[in-house]
């Protein structure tokens, strides 16, 4: 009863959630006029600004707001797709480390795009696990297109590729690739050596 009471004056863990992901929002949205209004070079020139942030200290968090914006308009320029506040909160959500569940047809592919960026500002590399060679392939050219913009690398790891084309690929910012492949990939490389 009393937890009952509480949720009704606090709301659930969820909405609270989501209230948080929603002032985000409202700031990158702050943001987009900024964005549109930049040449392509100088949107382009956010990725090293980013970057050189990072390396004087500054969080990816810290960096949130001002990344999505730039890929929101990003891929606004390339593909002429703007990211929807929902699929921003999608974004955090798996920046957050955390499972966002999507119907199809929703932009899971453009979703992930948002932390994909974000988190390979930190030059580490991220890997996008798709369920499929096809999804992979056609996710890492059709989104690539938007890191390239940006001044990343993407790679594709798939089955039958030579140690050259894997190695490669995992030295890309961002790599696309199945479940399977990067799975195997870790136990190839972990019996091999």
């Amino acid at each position: 009863m009393i937890s009952g009471l509480l949720k009704k004056v606090f709301g659930s863990r969820n909405d609270r959630l989501i209230r948080q992901y929603s002032k985000s929002v409202r700031a990158i949205n702050a943001l987009e006029p900024a964005m549109e209004a930049l040449s392509d070079a100088e949107l382009r020139a956010k990725t090293d600004e980013f970057r050189t942030r990072l390396a004087d200290g500054a969080s990816l968090d810290s960096l949130l707001s001002e990344a999505f914006a730039v890929v929101r308009e990003a891929a606004r320029r390339v593909h002429g797709m703007r990211h929807f506040d929902v699929q921003m909160i999608g974004g955090m959500v798996l920046h957050d480390g955390k499972i966002a569940e999507m119907r199809t047809g929703e932009g899971k592919t453009l979703v992930a795009t948002l932390p994909a960026y974000l988190n390979a500002l930190a030059g580490k590399g991220v890997h996008v696990i798709t369920v499929n060679d096809y999804l992979a392939r056609r996710d890492a050219e059709w989104m690539g297109r938007i890191y390239s913009f940006l001044g990343l690398s993407v790679g594709v790891n798939v089955s039958g590729q030579s140690e050259a084309d894997k190695q490669a690929a995992y030295a890309a910012d961002i790599t696309y690739g199945t479940n399977n492949e990067f799975g195997f990939d870790y136990l190839r490389d972990n019996m091999k050596y």
